[in-house]
This record gives structure tokens, sequence and C-alpha cells, in this order.
């Protein structure tokens, strides 16, 4: 089993920055995939990044190529999402995900198999 934990979330105005971590606990190993979604209120989870342990291969979605930055520390079992300019449509929930498999589609919601409880993102305009 593993336990994810979420935290650096919070308010920030439109333009500015934030970085999430999720910290990965438990007797398993450490996870091969990791990913970061988001869900706005009345919307549907949606992915926004994620990295593969064995090579740090990342991945994002279009809507935050080039502002957000997926980063991990295997030795703190420890993945950050670095958010710049961030905009006010990106209010969401923000929840880290694992999965033992490194080959997943990292977009896809159900391949993996553990999730944090997610962290609160709220960008005033």
């Amino acid at each position: 089993q593993v336990q994810l934990v979420e935290s650096g979330g919070g308010l920030v105005q439109a333009g500015g920055s934030l970085r999430l971590s999720c910290a990965a606990s438990g007797r398993t190993l450490s996870p091969n995939a990791m990913g970061w979604f988001r869900q706005a209120p009345g919307k549907e989870r949606e992915f926004v990044a994620g990295i593969r342990r064995i090579d740090s291969r990342t991945f994002y979605s279009d809507s935050v190529k080039g502002r957000f930055t997926v980063s991990r520390d295997n030795a703190r079992n420890t993945v950050y999402l670095q958010m710049n300019s961030l905009k006010p449509e990106e209010t969401a929930v923000y929840y880290c995900a694992a999965s033992r498999n490194p080959y997943i589609d990292y977009a896809n919601v159900h391949r993996y198999d553990y999730w944090g409880q997610g962290t609160q993102v709220t960008v005033s305009s």
C-alpha cells in the first residue's frame, strides 16, 4: 500500500507561482509513475503532468506546457509540481496519483493505483 500526501496549495494572484509537493510512503517500493491531476467544481478530473521514475521522462497537458514543471526526488520519495504564471481558471483541487507500472498512459485517470487527498489551489484575478 502507498500513501500519498500533497501539500503546498493556497491562494495566489493571477500570474503568480506555487510549488506543490507529493510525498509517498508505505511498505511497497516507490511508485514507478507519478501524476498530477486537478479538478474544478463541476468539472471532470483532468491531467496536468506526470513523471516516470526510471528515466525521469516528463509528460504535460498542452495547457500547462512551458509554465509548469514536474520533478521528483527519489531519495525523498517526493514529487513536485512547480506552477508559474497561474491563471484564475486553474483554480482547482490538485491531486497526485501513483502507479506501479511505469508505462501507463499518464493522462488517463483510470491507470493509477493510488491517490492523495488533494490540495486546494485558488488563483485570484
